[in-house]
């Protein structure tokens, strides 16, 4: 079933079962309930005013419960290249420019929807509308929802509350415990620091060529053998710089920088994590589906046995639960169990994790027309019955913990997803401001290649990236948007 169908049937069940509560909202409302309003809305995240499945994710819902509350969209991504190609160094305009600028046009929206990265922005440039006070108004509970979404809020705000969010994905360590408990070895716990897991792997790591078993994979899937992908994971929540607060000057050429990739090099020194595999040689193995040792699981590390320990995003659940029902038809697979523990934490951010995505932060723009309306919208979706409705999704986890539903009849640690605080993207500005900063980031990926390889010791190659990123950025400096390519469009 495609997603707009989907969404459309999810819908008309939501609907069936709210009617009792919103019938009975309606008749406990006041004069405005009958008034005719108009809520603007808008968002950076590219909807269009159309968007079918924004609005069934978002709006039909509130306006089926308001029928006197018109929901109005408003566009904010820019489309002119997708029909004319770009001029000489021109770019499309950034849609979080775009934002604030209807924000503060004649005619604004009222309800914004952005990023995390893009909050800090908006608040410190006084765009947003403080919702604590109209929270203590209202005696709208929000002890319930998870520390991930609810403290990762009021950290960008700097302790007070300017957005909220009704969703969120988010990543943990799923781990085999019949693996742990052949070696004899005592399974992982919530908030382990990264030596002590890297400690429980190198316990776990046994054997030779392809029957070598590894203890951790920053993937299930075979991305896990990427370190540059695993660098970024390993190394957020440090919040290392990769140049100055200006993008004047590089800064990785540091005793922390040191210290973090040599970490990473030992996973690989040791084998403690999977090589990552050729993407054609994988391709070709399951091209070869009906024969007899076909594995359905030979691209996935952990399914496989090959992996003890490995990061999972809560949308892989459904798979790995659906692995472990249909075991009886898969020739050579046994199932066997398994349960989830938060990321590793370093110990100079024991709060922070990795990958965790708030979906649908909503605030209200300080120049709303209409904030009573605004504000009504925000509390109904990130209010109970809508939580209530929400709390079977296979992609994403409501905010508030008491819908928050095990899959399946499992009995997993469910916590492992909603405790750790997101990890603040560093230089967001500068990445809109000076596109061509992504060359900086390549240049680290080639450099820390030719260090896994052994050509390149740890930090001669961090010199090497300081001295042919300062050139980079200074050339940034003449033109932020890097080089162009054919027909004018910008080189990444």
């Amino acid at each position: 079933m495609n997603k707009p169908l989907k969404s459309a049937v999810l819908l008309s069940a939501c609907i069936g079962l709210m009617a009792p509560t919103l019938a009975a909202c309606n008749k406990a409302g006041n004069a405005n309930d009958k008034k005719e309003q108009v809520l603007r809305i808008a968002t950076s995240m590219g909807y269009s005013a159309e968007d079918e499945w924004f609005r069934q994710r978002f709006t039909d819902l509130f306006e089926f419960a308001n029928p006197n509350i018109k929901i109005e969209m408003i566009a904010t991504n820019d489309d002119r290249y997708m029909y004319v190609p770009p001029k000489q160094g021109e770019r499309p305009k950034d849609p979080m420019d775009k934002l604030k600028e209807v924000m503060q046009g004649d005619n604004p929206p009222d309800v914004v929807m952005v990023q995390y990265e893009q909050l800090t922005d908006l608040i410190s440039n006084n765009m947003l509308t403080q919702l604590d006070p109209m929270i203590t108004k209202d005696k709208f509970d929000t002890s319930d929802f998870v520390p991930a979404v609810i403290d990762g809020l009021k950290k960008v705000g700097e302790g007070k509350l300017y957005a909220m969010a009704p969703t969120f994905s988010s990543s943990a360590v799923i781990y085999n415990k019949r693996m742990f408990d052949e070696a004899g070895v005592p399974y992982p716990k919530d908030k382990m620091t990264w030596e002590e897991t890297f400690d429980l792997a190198r316990r776990l790591s046994k054997g030779e060529g392809e029957n070598r078993k590894y203890g951790f994979s920053f993937s299930t899937h075979n991305m896990g053998g990427d370190m540059y992908y695993a660098s970024q994971l390993f190394m957020a929540p440090l919040q290392l710089r990769m140049f100055d607060e200006k993008a004047e000057k590089m800064t990785v050429d540091s005793d922390q920088w040191e210290k973090a990739w040599k970490s990473l090099l030992q996973l690989k020194t040791e084998k403690l994590t999977p090589e990552q595999q050729d993407p054609s040689t994988m391709k070709g193995r399951m091209m070869q589906g009906g024969g007899e040792d076909y594995n359905p699981f030979q691209y996935d590390d952990f399914l496989s046995g090959r992996v003890a320990m490995a990061i999972i995003n809560y949308s892989q659940i459904n798979q790995v639960s659906n692995a472990m029902k249909n075991a009886q038809n898969v020739k050579g697979f046994s199932p066997f169990e398994w349960d989830v523990v938060t990321l590793p934490v370093h110990q100079e951010a024991p709060d922070l994790g990795g990958y965790i995505s708030m979906d649908g932060i909503m605030g209200i723009n300080a120049k709303s027309q209409n904030p009573d309306a605004a504000w009504k919208f925000i509390k109904f979706i990130n209010g109970e019955d809508w939580a209530r409705l929400k709390a079977s999704s296979s992609y994403q986890i409501v905010s508030r913990q008491k819908y928050i539903k095990q899959k399946d009849g499992l009995s997993i640690n469910i916590k492992a997803f909603t405790t750790l605080l997101p990890v603040p993207q560093m230089d967001y500005k500068l990445y809109r401001d000076m596109p061509g900063l992504r060359q900086v980031n390549s240049i680290g990926q080639r450099v820390l290649q030719e260090v896994v390889q052994g050509k390149t010791p740890v930090r001669d190659g961090l010199k090497q990236w300081q001295t042919e990123g300062n050139t980079m950025l200074q050339q940034l400096k003449e033109n932020p948007n890097g080089p162009s390519g054919p027909n004018g469009m910008i080189m990444y």
